[in-house]
């Protein structure tokens, strides 16, 4: 998903008409990383949610330097501090999302992080004075009553691991913010190399914390957030360079896609993501969530594009 961080603001002013194509570019990066982020869940038996972000970010940049000089895009930003700041909300945001795929269905992860839209609506009114009308209110209703669904809080009430999505949805919505108003004129791959930078910094230094309070880690999956740095399997660096890959692709696509075609039309494709992600958990896992989480998923998708189509 962070592949596409950016996008919107940056992408630049070039957009026409040109929806199919458009649409055709954004639909095969989604099936792209929904592809790759299915793995995780193989990356956290092998190793730690910071190694694993520290390796991938290693090897994306290099990735990113070739693609700016593809395109003519630069990695240095004009307004250092403003891109780090929004880098900050955009890192903490994965490092959520991520660290949450060990631990439940990747359509129940990326159902929070698609909570975003909402999120920003509600900043947007709650802070900036935003007025909205009653189909965008109805949204954000539905939007929330599919969070509700999907993190489904129990007798124990909601702890903190069934909050992480829509935490990381949160977080996911201030960088989207961020990216308009302290990032105008910045371009996606700018912004995209200032968050594996931030993700690369941040994750490093989260190593140096778990190396000195050497908590105890639980064998596979179940310690992927406390795990500090092991011996890199082969598995290990495989699907971490299908990530890295699978992200830099996803990039050059999708801003292509918004050079095409309006923002507000093509970023309703991107929610193909929770389609395809799920899609390839049921063929390659066997994992399908249960009715209510599909209903609570189908919610958010419906609240989003919503807003998307409303906000025009």
């Amino acid at each position: 998903m962070a592949a596409t961080q950016g996008v919107r603001g940056g992408a630049g002013g070039r957009a026409g008409n040109r929806v199919p194509e458009a649409a055709a570019l954004v639909v095969g990066a989604m099936a792209l990383l929904g592809f790759a982020d299915n793995f995780v869940r193989v990356i956290a038996e092998d190793a730690g949610l910071w190694q694993f972000h520290l390796v991938r970010s290693l090897m994306a940049m290099p990735l990113l330097w070739l693609l700016a000089r593809a395109t003519g895009g630069t990695l240095v930003p004009r307004r250092t501090g403003r891109v780090l700041a929004r880098s900050a909300f955009n890192a903490a945001a994965m490092f959520l999302y991520f660290g949450s795929l060990a631990f439940m269905p990747i359509g129940v992860a990326l159902a929070g992080l698609f909570t975003a839209p909402i999120f920003v609506l509600v900043i947007l009114v709650a802070v900036y004075g935003h007025r909205i009308g009653p189909v965008r209110i109805a949204a954000v209703a539905l939007g929330f009553a599919g969070i509700l669904m999907v993190i489904r809080p129990g007798a124990e009430g909601l702890t903190a691991l069934a909050l992480m999505p829509a935490a990381a949805g949160l977080f996911y919505a201030v960088s989207n913010i961020a990216t308009r108003a302290w990032c105008a004129g910045e371009g996606a791959v700018t912004l995209t190399a200032g968050y594996f930078l931030m993700m690369l910094l941040a994750s490093g230094a989260a190593l140096v914390v778990v190396a000195l309070a050497a908590p105890a880690a639980a064998p596979g999956a179940e310690g992927f957030l406390t795990r500090g740095w092991v011996a890199p399997t082969g598995r290990f660096l495989f699907w971490t360079g299908v990530q890295a890959v699978a992200s830099v692709a996803a990039i050059a696509m999708t801003v292509r896609g918004y050079q095409l075609a309006e923002a507000s039309y093509v970023s309703v494709f991107e929610y193909a993501l929770l389609v395809f992600a799920a899609g390839w958990a049921w063929m390659i896992f066997a994992e399908v969530p249960d009715a209510l989480a599909l209903v609570g998923m189908a919610a958010i998708v419906l609240a989003g594009v919503a807003i998307a189509l409303r906000s025009r």
